[in-house]
């Protein structure tokens, strides 16, 4: 397993675009800082032939300890909810993603 990390990002960003690593590192983070942004405010954040991120609510619910088996409460949460889109699936499958359209073809 390889761990795709800032640093890579921004390296690609760079022989990519043409900007500097100084640039390559503030576009990076401004387009993450964007995302975390919206994401805090309780908004989707749909990336076009990638996916979507949200998210949920998870209400107070009663769980076990499954080494005792005592019930403990677990208590209301935000989690964090990826939906990759069918293109997206389509390459980590290894499938062909002719006539498969992307949201913004759609409209």
């Amino acid at each position: 397993m390889t761990t795709v990390t800032r640093a890579q990002l921004v390296e690609h960003i760079y022989s990519q675009v043409g900007l500097s690593r100084h640039e390559s590192a503030d576009l990076l983070e401004s387009v993450l800082e964007m995302i975390v942004s919206r994401l805090e405010q309780g908004e989707t954040v749909k990336l076009s032939g990638f996916g979507t991120f949200s998210v949920r609510q998870k209400g107070r619910r009663v769980g076990r300890n499954p080494k005792t088996g005592i019930e403990v409460p677990i208590l209301p949460r935000s989690v964090l909810v990826f939906r990759p889109s069918q293109i997206l699936r389509a390459e980590v499958n290894g499938e062909s993603t002719e006539g498969l359209a992307t949201e913004s073809d759609e409209s």
